[in-house]
């Protein structure tokens, strides 16, 4: 929109007589105040707020200049020619209040002025002026996009500025009322005390009078309080609070009344933990008392009683004749007297070579007891091959391989707990010594009886003979103590009981050519004793056998001059020593490694010696595929006896034939392999 640029005021305003003068000496013509409005014409409400950029404030008590240069316009006609000035619609001018300043619409409106200044009021120019220089105002309409959106703090009619807000609001009393057609203003509701209206308010007050002491407000918020005082009165009408607090006091003494009246747990409410009843030591309920019911171990292996028990084995009402035909050929080969076997050893490559024609068949796989194997014995027969083997429950089999029937094993029960050790006698192979944890027996073939030789309430752990003639045997304990028993003596309990030192006892073996010196291995202390200096406490060893880190399993003396001992240990190891001249303190002549790990499903592994070869052991091995090796003194692995499809468990159990090629294996199953 261009505005002209006005001429110089004139300083003083002309007298009211001249102005009279001047409008009688220039009437206007009713036609003319329909020419186009350049020079100036008065101006509807509505647009004098479409031009929010050049008009000014007016004051209401301000009185307005009468328009001098044209006369009054009716509005219709006004409103017909757009081209030059175009009314603004009422809405367009209420989006802009920053700017426009509603004056009062009964007023005349001044020319527009392009600076108005908040200062003081300066003269007015005169009409003689506006007749010599005319203002031309040329409306142009903007778009609703071209408006500038921020909005502006204006001055109030006062000339302060307004609060954030809140625009100027023309007081209707002030002058005449607006004409029909425009829009409404602002209610007194709706503006403060400073003239001003509320934007945030909606206009109306609903009527509701300003409280005492509140007349400053505006009438949001004296709505806002009339709400509030209303909601205040409408919830103590409904005694919430009161309520609440009776409730509250009830609860309270419910509950100190309960803490005061507890009960205290029944045990059958309790939640019974998933626990044996032997370790709660509770009775179950619905059910009989413990000692009415047998336990069932007890009907399973029954205790076996004190004193001989006959040579009958468990399945006699089934296979008699078998069971006669086993005793009668453990009779018959035991009266054969065996020649000496060759004392000498053969050398390894021929050693080799007869351990490599040994093979397994499955023929010679039988179950002979019922459990694991703890103990086995081949009797030194060369014609017949006779094992006996001995489980976890102290049953004894007898096998004899060379029937090649299935009717040829047999199980006997001569002791109630696992049976540790087996020998046949070697002056008379007729008698089978066993040993179980309480007792030691003597089954004699001849007289078809288990007799009872010596029993102690301390475990038993292993026994060898003293003698040749097996009169006599060195019994060890697993409390550590070893004990001498002499058969001919009367009575079940031992000549001499002699603590040497051990924590625990496991193998106990006589030297080959010094009988009265014997080998004893503990936890982890081997040692050798000499028989004949043994006494109750205070036992000091003829030389120990260094080396050992974690428990020993076994220790046995070669067989032919006892010059070297090999041993089992859990830390994996297999130690070779010289004892040919026995020191204080004796080295490993060498040391072999070892998986010893097997666990507690398997018998510990126990290496022996060869009865053909001085310098060879075997040994079980929990290598794939399972086998048995033989190791040499030195260390050296001679030969692994397996068979992938014969052979699957580990053997943890080996006995070897004394003059023959012969090797029985027994697992945790109670099988044996016999490899020959």
């Amino acid at each position: 929109m261009a505005l002209s640029q006005p001429g110089p005021r004139e300083p003083e305003e002309p007298s009211a007589h001249t102005r009279q003068q001047l409008q009688e000496s220039s009437p206007v013509d009713p036609a003319e105040s329909r020419s186009p409005p350049q020079e100036s014409s008065p101006v509807d409400p509505a647009e004098s707020r479409s031009s929010p950029q050049e008009s000014s404030p007016a004051d209401p008590a301000e009185p307005s200049s009468p328009p001098q240069e044209s006369s009054p316009v009716d509005p219709a006609e006004s409103r017909s020619s757009p081209q030059e000035s175009s009314p603004a619609d009422p809405a367009e001018s209420r989006s802009s209040p920053q700017e426009s300043s509603p004056a009062d619409p009964a007023e005349p409106r001044s020319p527009p002025q392009e600076s108005p200044s908040p200062g003081p009021a300066e003269p007015r120019p005169s009409a003689a002026a506006g007749l010599c220089r005319q203002l031309r105002v040329l409306l142009t309409p903007l778009p609703a996009a071209a408006w500038p959106r921020p909005q502006k703090r204006l001055l109030s009619p006062a000339g302060t500025l307004a609060p954030a807000g809140k625009r100027p609001c023309p007081e209707p009393e002030s002058g005449p009322r607006a004409p029909s057609g425009s829009p409404p203003g602002p209610s007194s509701a709706a503006r403060g005390q400073d003239g001003l209206w509320d934007a945030d308010s909606d206009g109306s007050d609903g009527g509701d009078a300003a409280p005492e002491g509140h007349s400053h407000l505006s009438a949001y918020e004296r709505k806002r309080l009339k709400n509030i005082t209303e909601n205040a009165k409408f919830f103590a009408a409904l005694k919430l609070h009161e309520s609440a607090a009776r409730l509250n006091q009830l609860t309270t003494k419910r509950q100190s009344h309960v803490t005061k009246r507890a009960k205290p747990k029944k045990v059958e409410d309790e939640p019974t933990r998933r626990r044996s009843m032997r370790l709660l030591r509770v009775e179950p309920l619905d059910i009989p008392l413990l000692e009415t019911l047998p336990p069932a171990a007890v009907e399973e292996y029954p205790q076996v009683p004190v004193g001989p028990l006959p040579m009958v084995p468990e399945d006699q009402a089934e296979n008699s004749k078998w069971t006669e035909a086993v005793l009668s050929t453990w009779m018959r080969i035991s009266e054969l007297k065996a020649e000496d076997a060759d004392k000498g050893t053969p050398d390894i490559k021929r050693y080799q070579e007869s351990l490599s024609s040994m093979v397994l068949s499955e023929e010679n796989i039988r179950k002979v007891v019922k459990a694991r194997v703890c103990s086995m014995a081949i009797h030194p027969s060369e014609s017949t091959i006779l094992v006996a083997a001995g489980d976890k429950w102290g049953h004894i089999g007898l096998w004899n391989v060379s029937c090649g029937t299935e009717d040829g094993a047999h199980i006997f029960s001569p002791h109630s707990f696992p049976v540790h050790c087996l020998h046949f006698s070697p002056c008379n192979p007729a008698h089978l010594l066993s040993l179980g944890n309480d007792t030691l027996r003597c089954g004699d073939v001849t007289k078809a009886v288990f007799d009872e030789i010596c029993r102690s309430e301390d475990s038993f752990s292993c026994f060898d003979f003293l003698e040749e003639n097996a009169s006599t045997a060195i019994v060890s304990h697993w409390n550590g103590d070893v004990a001498v028993v002499d058969r001919r003596t009367p009575g079940l309990s031992s000549e001499l009981s002699a603590d040497i030192g051990f924590t625990r006892a496991r193998t106990v073996h006589v030297h080959p050519l010094n009988k009265h010196q014997f080998l004893a291995a503990g936890s982890v202390d081997v040692c050798v004793f000499d028989v004949r200096c043994l006494k109750a406490k205070g036992n000091k060893p003829l030389s120990s056998l260094a080396g050992h880190t974690k428990s020993v399993a076994s220790a046995y003396f070669s067989p032919v001059t006892g010059s070297r001992v090999v041993t089992v240990c859990a830390d994996d190891k297999l130690r070779v020593y010289n004892t040919t001249s026995l020191s204080p303190s004796v080295r490993p002549l060498s040391s072999i490694r070892h998986n010893n790990n097997t666990g507690r499903w398997l018998t510990r592994f126990r290496a022996i010696w060869d009865p053909k070869q001085e310098h060879c052991f075997l040994v079980g091995s929990m290598a794939q595929p399972r086998q048995i090796q033989v190791f040499q003194d030195t260390g050296n692995l001679l030969h692994s006896f397996c068979n992938v499809d014969c052979l699957s468990s580990v053997c943890s159990i080996n006995v070897v034939h004394p003059s023959q090629n012969i090797l029985v294996g027994g697992n945790s199953s109670g099988r044996l392999h016999v490899f020959k």
